[in-house]
């Protein structure tokens, strides 16, 4: 069984421009996450790193158990990931757990990895539970088609 959920940020209408500015500007990172650990890829440049961290954000019962921990790695990873021009856009997000997913996402986990998102420096993000995505699915799901 698939689901996502989306989040704004904030509301993204600028005169009737936001379907251009968001495509513009969407900045798309697919964040597939495993115990202790972010693999991130930048849609734009095709960029893909593995985050590893260095204290233990996962617990026995959960994936992201020690929130500030695993907060702080995605920080670096986006900040990594975003590198590039003469200013940093915020990323739109679609965040996948790929472990500890047996019967589904709590609503506190489902929000907890959008905080997580949301707090690395996201405008946007998508949660999903399923298969592994390709970029043009990511960029479909980030679109909210």
């Amino acid at each position: 069984m698939a689901s996502f959920i989306s989040s704004a940020r904030w509301p993204r209408t600028l005169y009737g421009t936001d379907n251009v500015l968001t495509g513009l500007l969407a900045n798309p990172i697919y964040v597939r996450v495993r115990k202790n650990q972010f693999r991130v890829r930048s849609l734009e440049s095709a960029k893909e790193a593995t985050f590893d961290a260095q204290a233990p954000f996962t617990t026995a019962r959960l994936l992201i158990g020690q929130f500030l921990v695993a907060e702080n790695v995605l920080k670096r990873a986006v900040k990594e990931m975003s590198k590039g021009g003469i200013f940093t856009v915020s990323p739109q997000v679609l965040i996948q757990p790929l472990e500890m997913i047996e019967g589904g996402l709590s609503e506190v986990e489902e929000r907890a990895l959008r905080e997580l998102a949301i707090g690395a420096g996201a405008s946007k993000v998508v949660v999903w539970v399923g298969h592994e995505l390709s970029d043009a699915e990511v960029r479909d799901k980030l679109s909210g088609k």
